[in-house]
């Protein structure tokens, strides 16, 4: 499977997981049947666009980012990304000896850059100078569904824990996989922002979509503030995230939501981790 495909899987794999639907589940909600669905998610096959989208609206997700990443893959599968070969009255060049290609890397885009990362299920680690591929092993489902394939020697964890994880990118230090959502809260402009926060390691961040260019929204957990900025239309159609605050069980997380318009209010949300109580501020409008 390309790294393309990878990506592709990963990322539905990781929504399908938010939704806790099993495979029988999520056939019923969509027009695809529960064995199609066990090889989108184990990248035995491409899924359709549609499956996808589909996917992304069980999920209550913005497809923005699911649909760009099926794009590429769809492009590579398909080979519309190859290099075109050259016209007939051209010498055609002898073909180089090509390299081993490299796993291929995505700059997210937090506060630094916005385009949301997916987590790859292969990553190329260097020690002692040999490289070793960690793979992430395939969904794993219910007992009443029909049994995937073995799962891979390798698995991924966190890269950072607590304050080690204070301002940093939640995906690229591997914190976004299966993460609890504390609370969503709705806007007065529209806009949704969620908190979400990692067990694993020890750390929370906010999430916003539906928005509009100049929007902004921080985060805090008693510690430092981390916000991040809608900055085009891209971030509009997709969703932005803050860097993670450092948060443990009890700590209150607290999200604002700052609209770009000068007469918009600022709108406040507090969960507790591992708690149920949430304070918007002021009250979520209806």
């Amino acid at each position: 499977m390309t790294a393309e495909r990878t990506r592709l899987t990963v990322a539905l794999r990781e929504l399908r997981a938010r939704t806790g639907l099993s495979l029988a589940a999520l056939s019923e909600r969509t027009a695809y049947s529960k064995s199609s669905w066990e090889r989108y998610l184990n990248g035995k096959s491409l899924p359709p666009r549609q499956a996808v989208q589909d996917l992304c609206r069980v999920a209550n997700e913005p497809g923005g980012r699911l649909l760009a990443l099926w794009e590429i893959a769809e492009s590579d599968w398909s080979g519309r990304a190859a290099v075109p070969a050259p016209a007939a009255d051209e010498p055609r060049p002898p073909r180089p000896q090509e390299p081993p290609r490299p796993l291929e890397t995505r700059r997210p885009r937090g506060r630094g850059g916005r385009l949301m990362v997916v987590l790859a299920s292969a990553y190329t680690v260097i020690v002692g100078g040999v490289a070793l591929v960690l793979v992430l092993p395939p969904d794993r489902e219910a007992p009443e569904d029909e049994p995937l394939s073995a799962s891979a020697p390798f698995s991924l964890a966190p890269q950072c824990h607590g304050t080690a994880c204070e301002g940093r990118d939640p995906m690229r230090l591997i914190c976004g996989i299966s993460p609890e959502s504390l609370t969503t809260y709705r806007t007065a402009t529209g806009a949704r922002v969620e908190l979400r926060y990692s067990e694993k390691c020890g750390a929370s961040w906010a999430r916003t979509w539906g928005t509009r260019i100049g929007d902004r929204v921080e985060v805090t957990a008693g510690g430092p503030t981390h916000d991040v900025r809608v900055e085009d239309r891209t971030d509009t159609e997709t969703y932005v995230f803050t860097e993670m605050t450092a948060a443990h069980p009890g700590s209150t997380v607290r999200a604002c939501f700052m609209p770009a318009s000068a007469d918009g209010e600022r709108e406040c949300v507090e969960a507790r981790v591992g708690g149920t109580t949430t304070t918007p501020r002021p009250p979520s409008p209806p």
